[in-house]
């Protein structure tokens, strides 16, 4: 807590506040999600141990359900083995709060920390993910925009332009806005660009309308950054991704990985997954394993979403459709089997505290990143990290917001955020009230509202090591 920004946290007890919807909406919705899920998984098992245990995780959820609508304390964590448990306890012991009056950030990880418990203490659901299931389904309906990508993509890589280095920059900033909005559109525009058409697209109205809700786009300058040390290198540097939801973004932030390798911005990607289920759709390594294997055999795992749907319905993979995403799966396959792309885990991104506490609590993690040309900052939980999920005035710059991963850190950062969530910060002088103007207003003029709907986002860069 010591190492963190000294301004105040978001509250669930503010009502101006997302955290106080949050709370009391959101949180008890996904705990009936979880147990929904145990009952549907348990229902057909013939294991009548593993059965009755899942009758005690459900009683276990109804308990943590009701300990928040009735405003409980958090209680301490219950030991699982795992070093992290202490350091929850320590500090739940210093703040001491109720459901209703916590630091936003540090109740959900809790809550996220303690549905783990239920299953790591456990005999026969150890290692299960109670979310698995709602992601595999909201990546079986992305059918449609991950079979335009793959297509699209295809395009680009059979017709690269090495010698125009603004198409290779348009390409890189719409790779990394696809990242940010999981947009499958965009990428259409870039299969047959000419020079010409690029300097037109560049100064269109359309694109201008597009970007406008991007209210911090710093993109170019990350792709300075990585053009320039292939340059000097004669070859491509580090890139780190911080991954956020698992499925469709996921598959985007490949494309991105892919895009990076193929042109040779980067001669190596690592990517950061959570140890743990976490925050319902965030990554974990089985995630990979998952996509890497829906893309190799694409026919039957879009197949089973048509049985549920029958507006789905005859609408099967044709062969070319086929071909493009089993052609993208062996690619990432061989990247990773060439080392060029890694997956890496580490406990850090499963602890309470904000990305201030990275240099003391990771140091390891911390050296790795400051090694890296960049690090990729994925979605609205890792922003609220990066800057602490405090108050900060939303002109506050970037690079302070960050603390230690800021100016002269050694650590080149990008996030790539839909704001989801309060905490804003790089914007200009009055572009807070006026995007709220936009939005609608509130009564409440300290509610920052237009920042919980998805419908803005940022793209905020810091070169931690300029001199």
């Amino acid at each position: 807590m010591e190492l963190d920004p000294r301004i105040a946290g978001y509250s669930t007890s503010d009502e101006s506040s997302f955290a106080y919807t949050s709370a009391r909406d959101r949180w008890p919705s996904i705990l009936q999600g979880a147990i929904a899920d145990l009952f549907a998984s348990s229902a057909t098992l013939k294991d009548t141990e593993a059965s009755a245990e899942a009758e005690r995780i459900i009683e276990q959820f109804r308990e943590l359900e009701a300990e928040i609508k009735s405003d409980g304390k958090l209680p301490p964590l219950w030991d699982d083995g795992s070093p992290d448990i202490a350091d929850y306890n320590d500090e739940l012991a210093q703040r001491n709060p109720t459901w209703l009056n916590v630091f936003w950030l540090f109740g959900e990880c809790y809550l996220y920390r303690r549905i783990d418990t239920f299953f790591s203490r456990s005999v026969n659901w150890k290692g299960y993910d109670v979310f698995a299931q709602q992601k595999k389904s909201t990546c079986q309906s992305s059918k449609t925009a991950i079979v335009e990508l793959a297509h699209r993509y295809k395009g680009i890589i059979d017709n690269p332009s090495p010698n125009h280095s603004e198409l290779e920059a348009l390409c890189f900033k719409e790779m990394c806005e696809i990242c940010l909005w999981g947009n499958a559109t965009d990428l259409s525009l870039l299969t047959s660009l000419t020079y010409e058409d690029i300097q037109k697209l560049q100064g269109s109205e359309a694109r201008k309308a597009q970007e406008k809700n991007i209210l911090v786009n710093d993109i170019p300058a990350a792709y300075n950054v990585l053009s320039e040390v292939r340059r000097e290198r004669g070859t491509g540097g580090r890139v780190d991704i911080v991954l956020d939801n698992s499925g469709f973004e996921l598959y985007v932030d490949l494309l991105l990985a892919d895009y990076l390798l193929s042109t040779g911005l980067a001669s190596r990607v690592i990517l950061h997954p959570k140890s743990m289920p976490w925050f319902v759709s965030d990554v974990v390594p089985a995630d990979l394993a998952d996509l890497l294997l829906v893309l190799s055999e694409p026919e039957s795992f879009f197949e089973e979403q048509n049985s549920k749907n029958s507006q789905n319905a005859g609408q099967t993979l044709t062969e070319s459709e086929k071909t493009d995403l089993i052609s993208l799966g062996k690619r990432w396959n061989a990247f990773q089997k060439s080392g060029q792309l890694i997956l890496q885990e580490n406990a850090f991104w499963t602890t309470a505290g904000s990305y201030w506490r990275l240099p003391h609590k990771a140091p390891g993690l911390f050296k790795g990143f400051q090694e890296s040309d960049l690090v990729i900052f994925k979605g609205d939980l890792n922003y609220r990290k990066l800057t602490g999920d405090v108050q900060w005035d939303a002109t506050t710059s970037y690079s302070k917001a960050i603390g230690p991963l800021g100016l002269g850190s050694g650590v080149r950062t990008l996030a790539l955020r839909t704001c989801k969530a309060d905490v804003v910060v790089g914007l200009a002088e009055n572009q807070d009230e006026q995007v709220q103007r936009e939005h609608g207003g509130n009564a409440d003029p300290k509610a920052r509202t237009w920042a919980w709907t998805g419908k803005w986002a940022v793209a905020s860069f810091n070169d931690g090591k300029a001199i």
